[in-house]
């Protein structure tokens, strides 16, 4: 069974608040045959979609946005090292029975106002779903099953949003660029998902958590 991916609307946002923290999450199902699925299910599958991520950031900008890769750190640059748009801190993996996340803390950078430095996160969840009338014994042996898979930006204090009598004409520029931007890649990677069964079928595994570099 080809891996099918359906991408779920995104929750109703009542606009961006002038102050505070900002949260974005968009989300798909994964639906693949339970077999295959009981064989991706593992640790280095989640290392795959971390990699996949940041490889499909690269390729939508045509290039212009990397991932620059330190033992602590992955900086998100436009062109060159010296323009540093975000700074997030190592990955963070965490794997159980039904869900699995891999989260990046959000340090610094051009785009991080400075009250929400080291505050924030990027988060990507794959979470299992049951099948009617299926327990967990039961899982992985026949038919179809799906998997959620959400990516979440939370506690973002966006820079370009301003502060003060800005702060209202701030917003509206955030809201019109970086946040239909970051929409736009997010769920333009949740819709490349569909390939990520064979490849990581075909993996075998990751070597080393978000490894490779673009």
């Amino acid at each position: 069974m080809k891996a099918e991916i359906e991408l779920l609307p995104d929750p109703v946002r009542r606009g961006i608040a002038a102050e505070g923290p900002v949260q974005c999450a968009q989300s798909a199902l994964l639906t693949v045959d339970g077999e295959a699925l009981e064989q991706i299910w593992t640790p280095s599958t989640l290392e795959l979609l971390a990699r996949s991520y940041w490889r499909f950031l690269n390729r939508r900008t045509f290039g212009a946005v990397r991932v620059i890769y330190a033992p602590e750190s992955r900086s998100v640059v436009l062109f060159s090292s010296r323009v540093p748009l975000l700074r997030f801190g190592a990955p963070r993996f965490s794997t159980g029975a039904d869900a699995g996340v891999v989260e990046w803390p959000i340090e610094a950078g051009l785009l991080v106002a400075r009250a929400g430095r080291r505050r924030g996160y990027l988060r990507i969840e794959v979470r299992r779903r049951d099948r009617p009338g299926t327990d967990a014994g039961d899982r992985g042996r026949t038919g179809p099953e799906s998997v959620l898979i959400t990516s979440e930006v939370a506690n973002f204090y966006p820079w370009i949003r301003g502060s003060g009598p800005f702060a209202r004409l701030g917003t509206w520029i955030y809201s019109q660029t970086q946040l239909r931007a970051h929409i736009w890649i997010t769920r333009g990677f949740l819709r490349s998902l569909s390939g990520l069964t064979d490849e990581a079928l075909s993996a075998g595994g990751v070597a080393g958590p978000d490894a490779g570099r673009t």
